[in-house]
């Protein structure tokens, strides 16, 4: 593996680890109105590189199949959508912001299903990123090193401010500083591990690439769903989650045209 795409894997860890120091230098608390600024803003990058760095380049790579290009994509959407279903369903964790535990009945910490939450959420930015290294790597047209270092960079951006929310909560829950950042990094170490799991799976599979390329982005469109647009939209104050969440976007959606 080349050190660009050593590095392109290991970007996204290094934001969430960014993120996760803000513990050292925030209040032990995370607000409302940030909690909301954060997730809108982490959907909104989400959002756009599902659409700008997975899908549509999913179509372009079904160029063979005429008018019925969308389906390789279609077909693999779904089939990412209903992956994080499943592992909704399998996996008892905890969203910030709501003491209702989701998945199997479990008898685990608070902060351990809060931090199985955010693993499920980093799952699938970790396959977008070893999905189109992948492609890179295979030299599909349309997939070029620019485009999957915007990718990577574009969602180590997202997840400065998601390490922040992962380790600020973990500190009031009464863990020191140290055990709430490693708490942090440890759920970002997930992204490098599905990146590179993906890889593996998609140069034996590079048909496939325009499938799995759509999967990455149903996943990614789930956790946004599920997840991030409901705790930036509820209770008071959700307009400063919709203005995240553009902001997020458009980041995003300039990062891919200027660069990719």
């Amino acid at each position: 593996m080349s050190n660009q795409v050593f590095w392109g894997l290991m970007l996204p860890l290094i934001g969430t680890s960014a993120g996760s120091a803000m513990v050292f230098f925030l209040k032990d608390e995370i607000n409302d109105r940030m909690l909301k600024s954060l997730s809108g803003f982490a959907a909104g990058v989400m959002f756009a590189a599902s659409v700008w760095s997975l899908l549509i380049p999913s179509f372009e790579l079904a160029d063979a199949w005429g008018k019925w290009l969308f389906v390789p994509g279609t077909v693999g959407f779904w089939i990412g959508i209903l992956f994080l279903l499943l592992l909704d369903h399998i996996i008892p964790h905890l969203h910030i912001g709501t003491n209702d535990v989701e998945g199997p009945k479990a008898d685990l910490k608070r902060t351990t299903m809060m931090l199985f939450a955010v693993i499920l959420h980093n799952i699938p930015e970790g396959m977008a990123v070893g999905v189109v290294y992948a492609g890179y790597l295979a030299g599909e047209q349309g997939l070029s090193a620019a485009a999957a270092l915007t990718l990577s960079l574009g969602i180590a951006i997202q997840n400065f401010p998601e390490g922040a929310i992962v380790s600020l909560p973990l500190r009031t829950a009464g863990q020191s500083k140290w055990k709430a950042f490693m708490g942090g990094v440890g759920s970002g170490v997930v992204e490098p591990i599905a990146a590179l799991i993906t890889i593996l799976l998609a140069e034996l599979l590079i048909p496939l690439l325009p499938y799995f390329l759509g999967f990455a982005a149903g996943a990614m469109i789930y956790v946004v769903v599920e997840e991030l647009i409901p705790e930036m939209t509820q209770g008071s104050h959700s307009h400063i989650g919709c203005l995240s969440f553009a902001l997020g976007f458009s980041l995003m959606m300039i990062l891919d045209v200027a660069l990719g």
